[in-house]
């Protein structure tokens, strides 16, 4: 039995990259929502506040769609097609 290891550093390298890629944008998309509650929660002083929010919300979803493509692209390559 022949191990290459050079193929399963890389293999191991890029799925640690991809994982760490995957949580900071996720942590990317939390924060947005509370800069979002933030910028609601000070509506009252600033007038463009609604519109940052809005902003902020749509930066969660962006963010919270990539992590989810890439959860779904990485089950498709371990269930083949």
């Amino acid at each position: 039995m022949h191990i290459k290891w050079n193929a399963l550093a890389q293999t191991a390298g890029v799925s640690f990259g991809i994982t760490v890629a995957v949580v900071a944008v996720f942590a990317l998309g939390i924060l947005a929502l509370s800069r979002r509650e933030a910028s609601q929660s000070a509506r009252g002083s600033e007038s463009g506040a609604a519109a940052g929010g809005r902003l902020a919300l749509a930066g969660a979803y962006t963010c919270f769609a990539a992590c989810a493509a890439a959860v779904v692209y990485g089950l498709t390559l371990i269930a083949g097609k």
